[in-house]
């Protein structure tokens, strides 16, 4: 009998230890940081490949990867005075002979990867500090790679400033808003081809090669800005659409010597990309890549940097479309000895790493098998070994691993299974690395180049220890298969009392463009939260990837070739009738939720999918792909005046007559990407049909819809409708 008054006592005693957890609340997520996370910022390998440099608290510090010793602190942002004033370091890099840095401050956000700041050269020897230019803020800034220069871009021209004797030298002229842009990128390239920086300095620190762009027959598209004005501003800028025309690109290169301009030869066909250069080993020797408007034949072009004479070395052919996108990089790597490059391509129905020598033959291919590679991380000369992450185990982890650049010797370096994002030292000796799962945060740790431990950075013990606090269910990753027989992969999160004799309802969250996942062994830092307090107010939050997704192979990512939308939501409605075989799933509340293409799918689901879903939520969704960007959607649906089928049958706003639950449209009226036009013009469809919807507008929030308190009110806004509507 005093045993079983122990057993009772103590399950009673864990019941009310479990009912003493917390519940997440909003404000926990969006408002008091109480689920941040840490990291390591403003990390720069030194050129030794010995040190690191991190930039904490406004301090710039040195650290050794192999030991732990006391950071040297090599400047901090009380050594830096203009005026007699402290300027905080926004961003820092290197000369090549580390004996200068310079010092980014003010920085402005334009668009993604854009920024406007003032730059500052600081000078470690004499403890001095110089501005680079007076005036203007600068985008953009770097050292010649003997260290003598910097060069800048301002008012769409390119300026160098020599060092030595603070002459500032303006190497272009004719930049000029809205019409020619000098050493930077026009809005599309910078979105779609994932760069900003569009000038190089040549390899001898005699010669730039940068990027002219013709924005003058590019179409303008125009916003408000109201920011408490009586009289609202326009900001208006250049934006090529599906179908329309794009800047004309031309590649020059600038010899500082005599201070003449070259041309380089790209082919008389205007009506093309040119997504990266790079210079090769040889200062006279650039790379150009090339690609035809369709986005599915793509030249690498050696030029003459003396002559602008250039010769096609390597083309890439491909029924669908190639990717060029921000994993890749610069494309394409260049060996030290200028013997042969490496890319990456699909030919083989995969993402691999191929070799060719400098007369564009191939030597090898390096990575083979059923699996892609994510990224390219980079070459051990001496030893020469590549190390590359790839999804080879499944598509929902991201492993490290090391191979011979003859293809021999392929070692797996991570062991954890999750996702792995290394950081190599220069020469690859050591790396730093941030793995996380499903469930926890990322722990960042050193490890040699062979994959040992040496130590851990961050462990995230403290937000560990938080979470403990909390009811938090685990995220199950799993597989489900179609009635096409369609295996898609998917997680899910039930609540922490979850009784499988009652019927719950399910929040189906989701994004589902081309070349993306968020079905990953990965942690979700916010999201994971929001997720768990829509768990514990009853709902299981379920998320899958359908066809079009990441690292399953070509024949996967591709199926959705000029059909945007039709097989993901598709994919999307066998995740309903997947559910609906659950005895645990209310099949009449299923919910739909995504941002931008996510938000796409989501529409489509509350209209074409009517008879699935009760309820969406669609944060600034585009609504008829001929609204939407060029390079983007004329790579995934060609151009609309070729394939009218395939714009209108998957959008949404030609399903409108179909809703028939509730769907909450949000958007931020000065979204530079998707514009707030998709929203307006659904809105009017939907008036037209008779059809009853929410609607909210943030006034001057962009693409991300983030600033002050924003976040907060938008996930309250989101929370609500899904308890009032689910």
């Amino acid at each position: 009998m005093k045993r079983l008054f122990i057993i009772g006592f103590s399950i009673l005693l864990m019941n009310n230890l479990s009912a003493q957890k917390k519940n997440i609340t909003l404000e926990d997520i969006w408002a008091n940081g109480t689920f941040a996370a840490g990291g390591v910022y403003g990390l720069v390998s030194m050129n030794d490949g010995i040190h690191y440099s991190t930039l904490t608290e406004g301090k710039v510090l040195q650290y050794e990867y192999a030991k732990v010793s006391s950071p040297e602190i090599i400047v901090t942002q009380n050594d830096l005075k203009v005026n007699g004033n402290s300027i905080q370091i926004d961003d820092y890099q290197f000369s090549p002979d580390e004996t200068k840095m310079l010092i980014a401050t003010g920085t402005e956000q334009i668009y993604r990867h854009s920024t406007r700041e003032n730059y500052y050269v600081y000078d470690r020897k004499t403890n001095t500090i110089t501005a680079v230019s007076n005036g203007e803020k600068q985008m953009y800034a770097c050292f010649s790679p003997d260290g003598t220069k910097v060069g800048f871009v301002r008012g769409n021209n390119i300026f160098i400033k020599d060092l030595a004797s603070g002459k500032e030298t303006q190497v272009t002229s004719d930049g000029s808003h809205n019409n020619i842009i000098n050493g930077a990128t026009d809005w599309v390239h910078e979105e779609e081809f994932a760069f900003s920086t569009a000038f190089f300095w040549s390899p001898d620190s005699k010669k730039i090669a940068y990027y002219k762009f013709d924005e003058s027959k590019v179409k303008e598209f125009s916003f408000n800005e109201f920011n408490s004005q009586l009289y609202p501003s326009e900001y208006k800028f250049k934006y090529p659409k599906a179908g329309e025309d794009n800047s004309i690109v031309t590649i020059h290169i600038y010899d500082l010597t005599g201070a003449s301009d070259k041309l380089m030869d790209i082919g008389k066909e205007t009506n093309q990309y040119i997504p990266r250069i790079k210079w090769t080993k040889d200062a006279n020797l650039l790379s150009i890549v090339r690609m035809n408007r369709y986005q599915n034949k793509l030249d690498l072009l050696f030029s003459n940097a003396n002559t602008g004479e250039s010769k096609v070395v390597y083309t890439e052919t491909c029924n669908t479309y190639i990717d060029i996108h921000e994993a890749q990089g610069d494309y394409v790597y260049f060996s030290a000895d200028k013997k042969y490059f490496i890319i990456t391509q699909e030919k083989d129905g995969y993402n691999h790493i191929y070799r060719y020598d400098m007369t564009g033959k191939i030597i090898n291919q390096v990575t083979k098998g059923n699996w892609d590679v994510v990224n390219f991380k980079g070459i051990d000369e001496k030893t020469q070994t590549i190390f590359y992450t790839a999804s080879e185990t499944t598509a929902t982890e991201k492993d490290i691993y090391s191979i011979k650049t003859d293809g021999s010797g392929k070692k797996k370096v991570s062991t954890e299974k999750g996702t792995h994002i290394p950081e190599f030292s220069k020469g690859m000796k050591y790396y730093i690395n941030s793995f996380s799962s499903a469930n926890k945060p990322a722990i960042i740790s050193i490890f040699d180049a062979k994959g040992k431990q040496i130590r851990v950075l961050k462990n995230n013990e403290e937000l560990i220890n938080k979470m403990a606090e909390f009811n938090i269910s685990n995220k199950e990753l799993f597989m489900f298969k179609t009635s096409e027989g369609v295996e898609l992969n998917a997680w899910m999160i039930k609540p922490s009392n979850f009784d499988a004799a009652k019927k719950y309802p399910v929040f189906l969250t989701f994004y589902g463009g081309p070349g993306s996942n968020k079905v990953n062994n990965s942690f979700d830092g916010r999201d994971f939260f929001w997720h768990q307090l829509l768990a514990e107010k009853g709902y299981i939050v379920m998320c899958v990837d359908n066809r079009g997704t990441m690292y399953r192979g070509k024949a996967f990512k591709h199926a959705t070739y000029k059909q945007l939308g039709k097989l993901e939501v598709a994919d999307q409605i066998e995740a309903a009738k997947y559910l609906g075989q659950l005895p645990y799933v209310d099949i009449t509340r299923i919910g739909t939720f995504g941002w931008s293409y996510g938000g796409y799918l989501s529409s489509l689901c509350i209209t074409k999918g009517a008879d699935y879903f009760k309820m969406a939520i669609a944060v600034a969704p585009v609504t008829n792909w001929r609204y939407y960007d060029n390079i983007y959607t004329e790579r995934f649906m060609s151009l609309p005046q070729e394939n009218a089928s395939g714009y209108d049958d998957n959008s949404p706003i030609n399903y409108v007559s179909k809703l028939k639950g509730k769907y909450l449209l949000i958007h931020g009226s000065a979204d530079d990407n998707v514009h707030f036009q998709n929203t307006m013009e659904m809105v009017n469809a939907l008036v037209k049909a008779n059809k009853q919807f929410d609607l909210f507008i943030y006034p001057d929030k962009n693409h991300g819809i983030y600033g002050g308190n924003t976040r907060l009110h938008l996930y309250n806004k989101m929370t609500d409708f899904i308890l009032n509507n689910l």
